[in-house]
């Protein structure tokens, strides 16, 4: 039940909703599950959340000339510009607190395709999520840590 908690949670975060997945990784971290099942679905969490961005951007085109839509359209096209100038290797940045949920949201409105954008995402929150866990370990003294 922790593991589907750390991986709804860490889904949720990769979106727009307020979710923390470090936390609940850090104490799981501490209180000895698996480091590799903690990696794994955290990992995984956060990237189905990113996937849902891309899906979200691929949508824009079809909203975006309506009255409610929140972007207007030299918004969108200055995201255009900026992604286009490093294209879809941003994508490795999408584990980035500020901004990189935007970055994928922007590689779904360019269209990457699917099997670039999850490799590339999920590429850099494994490393994120490698990272964190050893900071914990790092942090926290627990037995068998580096």
């Amino acid at each position: 039940m922790a593991y589907l908690t750390l991986f709804m949670t860490a889904l949720a975060a990769a979106t727009i909703l307020p979710a923390y997945s470090e936390i609940l990784l850090g104490g799981m971290v501490t209180q000895g599950y698996s480091l590799w099942w903690i990696w794994f679905w955290a990992t995984a969490g956060n990237t189905a959340g990113s996937v849902i961005n891309g899906v979200i951007g691929r949508q824009v085109d079809r909203f975006k000339h309506k009255r409610w839509f929140p972007i207007s359209e030299s918004q969108l096209e200055k995201a255009r510009t900026r992604f286009n100038r490093y294209g879809q290797w941003s994508l490795l940045l999408g584990w980035l607190p500020l901004g990189g949920d935007a970055l994928t949201l922007v590689g779904g409105i360019m269209r990457v395709p699917w099997l670039n954008f999850v490799v590339l995402v999920a590429i850099g929150k494994g490393l994120r999520y490698g990272l964190v866990i050893w900071l914990v370990l790092e942090a926290s003294g627990v037995p068998g840590s580096p």
